[in-house]
Order: C-alpha cells, then structure tokens, then sequence
C-alpha cells in the first residue's frame, strides 16, 4: 500500500561554527542526496568529520569523541579564533507517505574547554508547531544543568522537569534519549546514532573473517562476506537484486558467493560468467569489490537513516562513477547521502541543487555555495550540457578545479 510507505528522516540544514576552516558555514534545504566539490584542502573532509564528530559524541561521549580525534579542542577550533564550536542542525523525523508532514526540529550543541577539559556550553532542542507558531524549546542545557519538557507532542503550557547532568561534559540528548518519557529526544538520539559513515578500504573487504551473518557492513567494510551471508539466508531477493546492479555495470561479473572454511571463516569468492568457478576475493579487483560495497551499503533491508560516502572515485572505473551516482539516487528512497568528491563524472547524473561546492576564502576559512545558484548554469544544462563538463570548462565561477 502507498499509504505504508515511510519517508525517511531527512536533515535539512546544518550550520557549523569555529570547526577547523568551518568557521561559519550554513547548508540550507540539503537534498536527499547532497554531494561536496572541493579541492585538497577546501573544507569536505572537515565538513564529513562533523557527522562523524556527532555521531561520536552521541554513542562515546564528547571526551572521546574529542580523543579520538587525536587533539585538544583547542587544536579543533578555527585557526585564530575564540569562543566555543557549534554545530546546528535542522531536521525532520521519518513519516508515511500520504501525512502531513511533521514539523522542522533544530538541534544546536555548543561545545567550550576549561583547564584542557571539553564541556557542553548550550544544548537545545526547538520546534515551531504549526506555520505561524513561534520556536519552542524544549530542551535547553547549560553545562549539565537544565530542563525538557516531557511528551510525545512538547507544548509550551506542558510541565517542564528540571533535571542535572552526570557532569558538563555529558549531553543530555544522549541522557534523556534513553527514556521513553521523551519520544521526540529519543527520535534525535536515534536518528543521529543511526549515521553510517563509510571509509570502505578494499584491502579489509579481502580479509578472511569469522563466518556468522552480520546485517549491517563496517565503516570500512571489512566484514563484506558476512553481510552477503545475511542477505543470502534472509533477503534473498534484496541480494538478487545487489547481483542485477553489479552486472549492469560489470558485466562480466555474475555473482559473489559466501564461502565457508573447515576453519570456521568465511571466505568470499568472485565469478565471472564465462567460467565454472569463482576466484577468491583477493584477486577482483579493488574497483570491483569497493562497487560491491556500496551496492551493498545502499541495499541495506534496513538502511541507516544517513550515510556518508568520502570520495567514491577512488580505484573506480570513471565511467563507472555516473552510474554509482545513478544508485545512490535510487538509494535515497530510503536514506539521505552525503558524498564528498572530485570527480566531474560523478557529477554527470546529478542535478545542479544537489551539488555544493567549497573553497578556502581570502580568509582562510571555508565558503560553501550550491553550484544551482551560480549564475547561467541551469540554462546550460537546460540546453544540454551536463555538471562534470561545464565544471572541467571553468564555467563554476566558485570552486574550478
């Protein structure tokens, strides 16, 4: 039934302040899928570090997060620059197809240091009910110390609870998430520790894991043969599907099999059509299995509500990489997707809104703009012309490569 299908959670706006060289940057009405062009340097790898800097802080706490960085806070804060890091997000949460659509929350989380400790500076959560209600927040922290109000549908007159932290550094999104006195926190903090964001390496794909089905695949997609062991057994039809993709753009390849060991390891083999047998992993080629993957990743039965896909291009085939990108479309039925880039190719299947691009400023810092607002680029594809030429010709006035 139409009626049953569920529109994905969907972040809309993110605006960051004093991270590295995002000193002051503002996405707005981010598409489902968004995709950054950037030279070495521009900001895209910082701006991918904020979903993975958030999730972190989420699922590890912020002194890990921070940690794990390798850094103080005061390392991560915009070069000659004061005042805390923020980072502000605007969002919808999921819904069926045919409702009314819920209302825009924003979270915003500000994070300082004392004596060489990070702490929480602000943390809120608002939402305007209605078109012409005013923002109500209803969750708002100062260093470990503040209020929400409780309830499926958060209203001004309802009771707000005072409640206090472990300690500053402790968000309270992750605090009171785990409480179901607190749906619409606990929506965020799902929503925000659901975030996949992949750093697929081919050499871990080729690794000889310990067999046992696992449903969802790695950041770096080291345990690739056992989800393809958990689609064989309980979405066959889905990883049917996964083998249709790979031989429209490979065709040689006909399937990949789960092969189990006397050791108890699993051990992935490749076949190509005109042969009997398939080849172990470790001879396909890295383009071959990092395609794989992000098929994969973007069939998951149970798609992450984000993902994060760096630099796709890498040891893919270019001609290969309009037709990723063609997939990754068809994948934000059911996610959003976030992908940094430098390949015009993959750019070719794109529309003009749904592609950003970045450059260091006079100052040093990052300055984003949508290549849609650049001025006679629609009119050009209008007349034929697709993004990665008009960007390999210089015509983006932001951002030539």
């Amino acid at each position: 039934m139409t009626g049953a299908i569920r529109i994905p959670p969907r972040v809309e706006r993110i605006k960051i302040g004093n991270f590295r060289a995002l000193k002051n940057v503002e996405f707005q009405d981010l598409t489902s899928l968004s995709v950054l062009l950037g030279p070495n340097g521009s900001g895209k790898s910082t701006f991918f570090d904020v979903f993975a800097f958030l999730s972190d802080c989420f699922s590890e706490g912020l002194r890990r997060a921070v940690d794990k960085r390798g850094v103080g806070l005061k390392d991560m804060r915009s070069r000659d620059s004061k005042g805390p890091i923020s980072f502000e997000i605007s969002y919808r949460e999921s819904y069926r197809y045919g409702e009314r659509q819920p209302p825009r929350i924003s979270y915003h989380l500000e994070i300082d240091e004392d004596s060489g400790r990070p702490f929480i500076t602000q943390e809120w959560m608002r939402w305007r009910r209605g078109q012409t209600g005013q923002p109500f927040h209803f969750l708002r922290y100062e260093r470990g110390h503040g209020s929400v109000v409780t309830g499926e549908v958060p209203e001004r007159e309802d009771q707000r609870v005072e409640k206090s932290l472990a300690g500053p550094d402790v968000l309270a999104v992750s605090t009171l998430g785990q409480l179901a006195e607190n749906p619409r926190v606990k929506a965020l903090r799902d929503f925000i520790t659901g975030w996949h964001l992949s750093h697929l390496s081919a050499k871990d794909m080729r690794g000889i894991p310990e067999a046992g089905p696992q449903e969802r695949l790695s950041k770096t997609g080291d345990n690739l043969v056992n989800v393809i062991q958990s689609l064989k057994e309980r979405h066959p039809e889905r990883l049917e599907t996964i083998f249709e993709a790979l031989r429209r753009r490979i065709p040689q390849i006909e399937r990949v099999i789960p092969q189990p060991l006397p050791t108890g390891h699993l051990l992935l083999m490749v076949k190509d059509a005109p042969f009997s047998e398939g080849v172990q992993a470790r001879y396909a080629s890295d383009g071959t299995m990092k395609l794989l993957a992000y098929l994969v990743l973007l069939n998951d039965p149970a798609p992450p509500p984000l993902i994060g896909i760096e630099e796709p291009e890498n040891f893919l085939h270019p001609k290969l990489l309009r037709e990723l990108a063609e997939e990754c479309n068809l994948a934000t039925k059911n996610t959003q997707l976030i992908v940094t880039s430098h390949s015009p190719f993959f750019i070719n299947a794109l529309e003009a809104k749904q592609v950003w691009a970045m450059m260091r400023g006079s100052d040093g810092y990052t300055v984003v703009k949508r290549i849609s607002e650049i001025q006679g680029i629609q009119e050009m594809l209008d007349a034929g012309a697709v993004l990665g030429d008009l960007w390999m010709e210089n015509y983006f006035e932001f951002n030539n490569p």
